[in-house]
């Protein structure tokens, strides 16, 4: 320690002449948009999301689609949204195919009016069943190049058991529409749906390949206690692959992926040869800003994270006393958003250590070197002063690396 002296008054930090030039303002950077629609034409024996079914709330659909417009008008005025260039544009749910043409064009239009919209990605998830000739004219309308459909299984009994509308049939047909339009197609396949056998999955992954799509997307069956399967599960009226049956269902498609040309961009997102990257999914897991609209959307603006209230009557009501329906925030400690960076950016599989020492300060490879060194032998990750990468295996199994290092992160702090 230097000598006592009240001799150098700090005035900033850090010190000026740290400060590099610059020449005028600086463009504010980008800016993602989400916009949940919370209605479906059937629920799925799975589903744990906040839905509705469209029959028991079709009175009011067109009431949603005006309170969205006004939240985008009322945040695009109050966080002076139109000076940020959007980056992609996330149209999820629920089924946002559901809405009316003129629901639709309106809910656009509203975005490009209220925002610095050019040439985004433009994101809108669909249900076979309702991706029809004029719907999949109505996206290339309005721009979209990006559709995501939710086929979760192309064995017609396996749709049955999930209590869905759709069938192989009609499943090929939306996938031939969506094609046809220019856009980039996403297939979500489910691995470790109710009923399922190696000769089932291997039926889904053969014909997701066999369709040409750009992308294929294989979530795991996660059970919840608000689901339909939890409850059939207890009355044992259906049986669920157990754990290694469903790796073992993974492991297939990984081997038909790779021989295919399929790679991952993500742990559970395969494209052809790599490309048709998801911007809108990147640019969330690697911590830039989206704003989310809708009942219960929720996003982040800097160190803010934010959720909307999850009652669409409530959001609907807040909205039309002029008021923004946010119901819940949190703001991220210095830990916080390192942990969320190892943990949300570990699922790009290639976490840029460098990138992480000049953001945070500090040397991940030395803080967790026991748990990466652990993880390595194990062959989960492949580790270079460079990076940290998943091998095939800690693809396999998801976030538990990046679950692994975050928690021994925690221990530092």
């Amino acid at each position: 320690m230097p000598p006592p002296s009240r001799k150098g008054f700090v005035t900033n930090y850090p010190p000026f002449r740290q400060w590099k030039n610059t020449e005028g303002e600086e463009e504010l950077s980008p800016i993602n948009i989400y916009v949940h629609i919370p209605f479906c034409l059937q629920r799925c024996a799975y589903c744990y999301y906040k839905t509705n079914e469209l029959k028991e709330k079709s009175s009011y659909l067109g009431r949603y689609v005006d309170a969205l417009c006004r939240e985008i008008e009322l945040a695009a005025s109050r966080f002076h949204l139109k000076s940020r260039k959007v980056n992609s544009i996330y149209f999820g749910g629920g089924t946002p195919t559901l809405l009316k043409p003129d629901q639709m064009r309106n809910l656009t239009e509203c975005l490009r009016k209220n925002l610095n919209i050019e040439e985004p990605e433009f994101t809108v998830e669909a249900e076979p069943v309702t991706l029809t000739p004029k719907k999949a004219d109505l996206l290339r309308e309005l721009g979209v190049n990006r559709i995501s459909l939710g086929v979760q299984s192309f064995s017609d009994e396996i749709l049955r058991i999930c209590n869905r509308l759709d069938n192989e049939e009609q499943v090929l047909k939306a996938i031939e529409l969506a094609q046809g339009t220019g856009a980039a197609v996403n297939i979500d396949l489910l691995s470790g749906l109710a009923g399922e056998t190696f000769e089932t999955w291997q039926y889904s992954v053969d014909h997701a390949l066999a369709t040409g799509a750009e992308s294929i997307t294989v979530y795991k069956m996660e059970l919840y206690a608000n689901t339909e399967y939890y409850r059939s599960l207890r009355r044992k009226e259906i049986a669920l692959p157990d754990e290694e049956q469903e790796l073992e269902f993974m492991r297939y498609a990984q081997s038909c992926f790779k021989q295919a040309q399929y790679l991952p961009w993500c742990f559970f997102t395969f494209t052809k040869n790599g490309q048709y990257k998801n911007v809108y999914a990147s640019s969330i897991w690697e911590g830039k800003d989206c704003y989310a609209f809708g009942a219960s959307g929720f996003g982040n603006v800097g160190s803010q994270l934010y959720q909307n209230t999850n009652d669409d009557t409530n959001y609907m009501e807040m909205l039309e006393s002029g008021k923004l329906p946010v119901n819940r925030g949190y703001h991220l400690r210095p830990l916080d958003a390192m942990i969320r960076a190892i943990t949300l950016g570990m699922k790009l599989i290639r976490l840029d250590l460098k990138a992480f020492r000049e953001k945070f300060g500090f040397r991940l490879d030395a803080l967790c070197a026991p748990v990466l060194e652990s993880l390595e032998k194990e062959g989960f990750i492949m580790l270079s002063p460079d990076a940290v990468e998943l091998t095939p295996k800690g693809i396999l199994y998801g976030d538990y690396s990046g679950k692994c290092v975050a928690e021994h992160l925690k221990r530092y702090f």
